[in-house]
This record gives structure tokens, C-alpha cells and sequence, in this order.
């Protein structure tokens, strides 16, 4: 697993940057209902694509909230007063106060199914009734393009995929969020080369093959085998899904978020 205190430094630069951020932001925004008001984006990270959400939505009022501090950090120059230092598991925010929770590129990270389920309960606490929570989804399988080099890691030890679609649904529906669409983007500047995806493999970027381990440098040398070595592959394509929280008796369909 990678050190995301360690990983905020290059974090933008070797994941994109500001074309995959702009990406990501107009995709999220397409799910978020037009009279949202208040918007809170749980795993923000460095503010990259926060930022571009509140900058692409006039009178959208959004907090970023993150557990790492050179994370946290950086979003904050981004963000000036509007990130909190905070787990994701326990949001330090009063029920129903946002008309809509992101969470771009996170339930991945959780661990543990418990870790999802309660990120995702978290996020529909927060949520207000006729609000939207919208998350990336199944993001490993985002990174497979069919190349060669993913051809190669296809021999490794499988891992679970804690965001996995059908997964991510059955815990909002636990937490009362229904379906509510999704929404694809292109994860420019990410599509992998061989070399470096032999460097992200001996920084621990694959949980399955720690680096250093005997197995982990046999994949090295198959993915330093492969032609093109500094060829970046196709980028990847992620997904998207929303949930949304639907009204109780008596709700106001026309308050802001309600569209």
C-alpha cells in the first residue's frame, strides 16, 4: 500500500494532472442536481478535482475533507477554509448537511468491507433527503485497456475490489440511497508504459506484490520484457455511480438539491 503522506508531493503530476481533474470534476457535475447548494468531497486529497468542482458550479459552496495531512495540506492551498483533517469513517458533520457527497477515487483504498460500508453510510448521513452521493466505482478494472501490460499482470495474485459496482450499490441500499445513474471520463495522462508501471510495482502501488518480494521482481522483469518500454498504453476509463436519498413523507421536491 502505498504512503499517501509520502505520495502528496507527486501525487498530481504522476496521476494526470489538471486534464484529469477537469475530466473528473465535469463528470461528477453532470450528477449533481443544478440547485445543490452545498457539496462535500469525502477523500479530497490534494484538491485537484475539488477545486474544479466548486469552481464549475456558480453558487456551489463545497468542502473537502481528507485523513492525510500533506494531503490535506495541499488541498487546503487549493481550498483556503473550506478542508477539514478527518476520517472518512467518521465525518465530523450534523446529519443532512450537504445536498451532495462525492467521493472520487476512495472506496478503493477502504481495506475492508467494513471500511466501504461505513464510508458509505458516512456519506448518506450527510446527506440531505433528495440529495445526491455520487463515487468512482470499480477502479482496478478501470486501469485494465487491454494491453500487453495487462496482459502481464493478469497472472498476478488477485485482490479484492472493495469499490466494485455491485458491491457499492448494495451498501447504499443498506444506508437508503438508490440508484440515481453514473457517468464515464478518460483518466488522461494515466495510460501506463512498461517502465513505469515497474516503478509504481517497487513503490507498492500493487497490494499484491510487495515490493521487494521475490514475486514482485518476477513481474518486474516480464513487464521490462515488453517492447515500447517508454510507450504509455491507452489511458483508462472510470466509472461513475449516484445514489440518491430519497424524500420522506411530506419532503419538499422543490428545496435546493431536490431536481
Amino acid at each position: 500500500m502505498l504512503d499517501y503522506d509520502k505520495e502528496a508531493e507527486r501525487y498530481d503530476e504522476s496521476r494526470g494532472g489538471e486534464p484529469r481533474a477537469a475530466a473528473a470534476a465535469h463528470a461528477v457535475l453532470s450528477l449533481v442536481p443544478p440547485r445543490a447548494r452545498r457539496l462535500l468531497d469525502v477523500g479530497c486529497g490534494t484538491g485537484i478535482v475539488t477545486r474544479r468542482i466548486a469552481a464549475g458550479r456558480e453558487g456551489l459552496r463545497v468542502t473537502g475533507v481528507d485523513l492525510v495531512p500533506a494531503m490535506a495540506r495541499r488541498a487546503t492551498a487549493r481550498l483556503p477554509g473550506a478542508v477539514a483533517l478527518a476520517d472518512s469513517r467518521r465525518l465530523p458533520f450534523a446529519d443532512g448537511e450537504f445536498d451532495a457527497v462525492t467521493s472520487v477515487w476512495l472506496l478503493h483504498l477502504a481495506g475492508a468491507a467494513e471500511n466501504t460500508r461505513a464510508i458509505v453510510g458516512e456519506c448518506a448521513r450527510v446527506l440531505r433527503p433528495g440529495g445526491v452521493y455520487v463515487t468512482t466505482v470499480d477502479k482496478g478494472a478501470s486501469h485494465n485497456v487491454g494491453s500487453d501490460i495487462d496482459a502481464v499482470l493478469a497472472a498476478r495474485p488477485p485482490s479484492t475490489a472493495h469499490d466494485a459496482a455491485r458491491l457499492v450499490e448494495a451498501h447504499a441500499r443498506e444506508h437508503g440511497l438508490l440508484p440515481a445513474g453514473g457517468a464515464r471520463f478518460t483518466g488522461h495522462g494515466q495510460g501506463r508504459s512498461p517502465r513505469r508501471t515497474v516503478a509504481d510495482l517497487r513503490r507498492g502501488w500493487f497490494v499484491t506484490l510487495p515490493p521487494g518480494e521475490p514475486l514482485a521482481e518476477e513481474f518486474a522483469a516480464r513487464l521490462a520484457a515488453l517492447p515500447d518500454q517508454d510507450r504509455p498504453r491507452p489511458d483508462p476509463v472510470f466509472t461513475l455511480a449516484a445514489f440518491r436519498k430519497p424524500w420522506g413523507r411530506g419532503g419538499n421536491p422543490a428545496a435546493p438539491g431536490g431536481d
